[in-house]
């Protein structure tokens, strides 16, 4: 196999030696990728050189086109293509394309010292995403490397990542997974656990018990949050409460998108000029995320729902879980009649849409949302409620935050991945018409996302964590 590729390294100045270089090295899906690149694009501007490992070949077209951008919007980042070995995915039959490549990953693992030696100016860090943790870690320490994680969920799903290997431990081995008591934070209900890890065979929950064991041995974790959102979470971290000795932690969120990514929309901006024609806080932005799609049935009483409600709405439909390569059109799934019902107060889409900015438009009341972090943080620097259901993942540890940090309401009830009953149009129409009449949740959302403004605003408390990660790298 031919070594790693160093694309736009050139010859470093004396000046370039003297500053830090960091190394990301991201795994797969956009839902971990956009905070990646959105991260890259905020530390872009600060004294510090960047190379970006780059994994090929992709898993979805969306990928590719997101990194192809990132290194046009920002080329003095070097790019380091990285090609897989090819994997077996018959060990794992049935198992997610995602699993599979970050098993991939972590099996190829081996090849990238080589990489992160031979990049110039020597690196000096590495930045990893959590599903590759606990490969990436031991390299960076055998280079002599600062290694910290970039965290693409919530303050509340890290503690949960690094307490569940000592709730492992700690249980009686023939018991079951059961709620988890995570110390300093709060009592995670079993329900509410990525349903994965109540199967301690399957693949993720290995790779989550793997990584899990391996971050408290990193030097830093860096999260997409900020304090005002998470205070009792990031506290418990940083005082040693969920583990002792836990690594830093800089809340340095909430990430903006990258200009590229709203270039990138504005071919399909027909979303935002159908709000542009709304009135203030009248429509309801529906969406379920890049990765996670809804049945067919439950697509339908969505829209009994929203056509009950009354309300103007945008809903983005998905009807396959890798990111965004459809086949099936509204119509096919939803019937002529929805949409020619709605039609004038609904606008129903599978275009790929700026999210950051439908929820930032003035047009937009309320979000109904699968609650994925990134979704969250969007909704919460945008100040608009959500109207939380979880689909998957960490989604229901993330509805925990939505409801105690007043940005929404989650409807812990409400079906999610995996279980058969619906939830009916009624319940859902009512629940929507409900909180868009709720003066209660605008203002509290409204007020966590001036606090979210503050954060990132200067001295603020995500601002000043992401100086102290800076200067812990120029440390080095």
């Amino acid at each position: 196999m031919p070594p790693p590729t160093v694309l736009n390294s050139g010859e470093p100045d004396a000046r370039c030696r003297a500053r830090p270089h960091v190394v990301f090295v991201p795994s797969a899906g956009m839902g971990h990728l956009l905070p990646f690149f959105r991260f890259i694009g905020a530390l872009s501007a600060h004294d510090v050189d960047i190379s970006v490992v780059t994994v090929l070949p992709t898993v979805s077209a969306a990928e590719a086109d997101h990194f192809a951008r990132l290194f046009q919007d920002f080329p003095s980042i070097r790019r380091v293509d990285f090609n897989l070995l090819p994997l077996d995915a018959s060990e794992f039959p049935g198992a997610d394309p995602f699993l599979l490549r970050w098993e991939a990953l972590r099996r190829s693992m081996h090849l990238l010292a080589p990489a992160i030696a031979g990049v110039r100016p020597r690196a000096t860090a590495v930045v990893t995403d959590v599903t590759l943790v606990s490969h990436v870690n031991p390299i960076a320490k055998d280079l002599r490397l600062q290694c910290h994680v970039l965290f693409i969920s919530s303050a509340t799903m890290m503690s949960l990542c690094s307490y569940f290997p000592i709730y492992l431990d700690n249980k009686d081995a023939e018991a079951d997974v059961g709620d988890i008591d995570i110390p300093g934070v709060r009592r995670l209900k079993r329900s509410w656990l990525p349903q994965p890890l109540l199967d301690l065979d399957k693949l993720f929950t290995k790779q989550f018990i793997d990584n899990g064991r391996e971050v408290v041995k990193t030097d830093g974790v860096l999260i997409n949050t900020f304090d005002a959102l998470e205070p009792v979470a990031l506290a418990a971290l940083r005082d040693g409460k969920v583990i002792r000795g836990f690594p830093s932690v800089f809340a340095v969120g909430p990430y903006s998108s990258l200009a590229s990514e709203t270039k990138a929309a504005d071919a399909e901006s027909s979303a935002l000029a159908w709000l542009n024609q709304q009135p203030a806080r009248s429509v309801v932005y529906v969406a379920f995320g890049n990765r996670y799609h809804v049945s067919n049935d439950q697509l339908r009483e969505i829209a009994a729902g929203l056509e009950a409600s009354g309300c103007r709405f945008l809903w983005i439909v998905k009807t396959t879980a890798v990111d965004r390569d459809e086949a099936a059109g509204v119509r096919d799934v939803l019937g002529d009649g929805f949409v020619d019902r709605v039609r004038g107060r609904g606008m129903v889409t599978k275009a790929w849409v700026d999210q950051e900015a439908v929820l930032g438009h003035p047009a937009v009341g309320l979000f109904l949302s699968h609650s994925g972090w990134n979704s969250v943080t969007e909704a919460v620097a945008a100040g608009v409620p959500l109207l939380a259901w979880p689909r998957a993942g960490d989604h229901r540890v993330a509805g925990t935050v939505v409801a105690s940090s007043g940005v929404g309401v989650w409807m812990e009830q409400w079906s999610w991945d995996g279980e058969e009953w619906l939830v009916s149009g009624q319940e859902i129409g009512g629940k929507v018409k409900e909180m868009m009449a709720d003066a209660g949740v605008r203002e509290r959302a409204a007020k966590v996302g001036e606090q979210a403004a503050k954060a990132v605003a200067e001295g603020g408390t995500s601002r000043t964590s992401m100086l102290e990660f800076v200067a812990k790298l120029k440390a080095a």
